[in-house]
């Protein structure tokens, strides 16, 4: 097996993985308390463990062999899902998913420096496209699995299967080569956080078109998860669809996602990082005008599968062009510290919509939000489209490497 087939099969195990455990964690989480509060809570658990956590990880990540620290992490992670079932008390299972959210925020930054160093330049595209087309898979497949698994066993055990796919995954990353880094490297100090911050703050400041795509890019993601939030309430309280309508929308909405997987896999090499990024935002802005604005079962399916199908030519886009313009020993820093701003947006958005929603119409706040969203789309690929900005569109192009 292939190195890049080896690193799409271990991510995507752990990616069928996670969304079992999302389906899972809230069926088991609401039968043992009952509340829909309870529940809630879990959107707010992962960006509040990336506040603690990305502040830090990137100077971790860009000093250590980072193959390691995955496998430790993939181990970590099955310990702590295992012990999920065994727990009974609200506090302490909530103590564990923030610890589990705490290690899936080092994960993330970690696999994108991996991955960015491991996969060559001229195949990031292509394999940036098969992972988002895996992605798109277990988002179609991996409810359907939580749901069999439900039916035939008790949420603890979807949770044990969950956390049998961590150690999977961290098995098959055995197999793969580690990029470690100098000997002469020196190990994290405290003082060392003020001067990375201040690394990628020059680097920001001496490459602000990369870091103008990047925060437009992060921005309409967080507005995205924030209108995600509220798609339940907004569907069947102000467009009227019923439970049933809401599962054959998503499930509508996964068939899209692999639809433009399989599309953006196919044509990797033909399509350019442009026609990646301005396609991609251009209708998933669409998409969720036409979901905001919906009264009928029918726009809202236009509006899903735009948002499906549209959604993986951005986010190969989005992650192909900062992989190809952040050098390699600053992009753990760079994503995490960026992530670290990402993390507080998205918790603003989120509980700035959920507030307006119960003191204005739901309505109003998801259109506004929608607004936004396709004005930075607007912004983002106009800036992509400007005619002095080729160099940083390069299929081929070499970065240089800042320490």
């Amino acid at each position: 097996m292939s190195r890049t087939s080896t690193l799409l099969l271990s991510f995507g195990i752990s990616q069928f993985g996670d969304f079992v455990y999302l389906v899972t964690i809230n069926v088991y989480l609401y039968q043992l308390t009952g509340s829909a509060a309870a529940v809630a809570g879990l959107w707010i658990i992962g960006p509040l463990a990336s506040l603690f956590m990305k502040f830090w990880a990137g100077s971790v990540i860009d000093r250590v062999d980072v193959r390691r620290w995955l496998i430790g992490t993939d181990a970590i992670r099955a310990l702590l899902v295992a012990l999920i079932p065994l727990i009974s008390t609200l506090p302490l299972i909530y103590l564990t998913l923030f610890g589990l959210a705490l290690v899936k925020a080092f994960f993330e930054s970690a696999a994108i420096s991996y991955l960015t160093q491991i996969v060559p330049e001229n195949s990031r595209k292509s394999f940036n496209a098969y992972r988002s087309l895996i992605t798109s898979s277990a988002f179609l497949i991996g409810p359907a699995l939580a749901g069999l698994l439900l039916l035939v066993a008790t949420p603890g055990v979807a949770i044990w299967i969950n956390a049998v796919s961590f150690l999977v995954s961290g098995l098959l990353l055995l197999t793969l080569p580690s990029v470690p880094r100098a000997a002469s490297t020196p190990k994290l100090q405290v003082g060392d956080l003020a001067t990375d911050w201040r690394t990628v703050s020059r680097f920001s400041r001496t490459n602000r078109f990369v870091c103008l795509i990047y925060i437009l890019g992060i921005l309409s993601m967080s507005l995205a998860l924030a209108m995600d939030a509220q798609e339940v309430v907004f569907l069947q309280t102000v467009v009227g669809l019923t439970t049933t309508d809401y599962g054959l929308l998503i499930s509508i909405t996964g068939i899209g996602s692999v639809l433009g997987g399989l599309t953006v896999a196919r044509f990797a090499n033909r399509l350019s990082l442009k026609a990646l990024l301005v396609s991609g935002y251009l209708f998933v802005a669409l998409g969720y005008l036409l979901y905001a604005t919906a009264d009928s079962f029918l726009m809202v399916t236009v509006g899903f599968l735009l948002l499906g199908f549209f959604n993986t030519f951005s986010g190969t886009g989005f992650l192909t062009f900062y992989q190809n313009n952040v050098p390699h020993d600053l992009i753990g820093r760079f994503t995490s510290l960026y992530g670290l701003g990402q993390s507080l947006v998205q918790i603003l958005f989120i509980l700035v919509i959920g507030f307006t929603g119960d003191v204005l119409p739901l309505r109003f706040s998801i259109i506004v939000a929608a607004v936004l969203l396709a004005g930075l789309s607007v912004v983002l690929i106009v800036s992509v489209l400007r005619s002095n900005k080729e160099a940083f569109f390069r299929e081929d192009q070499t970065t240089k490497q800042i320490s």
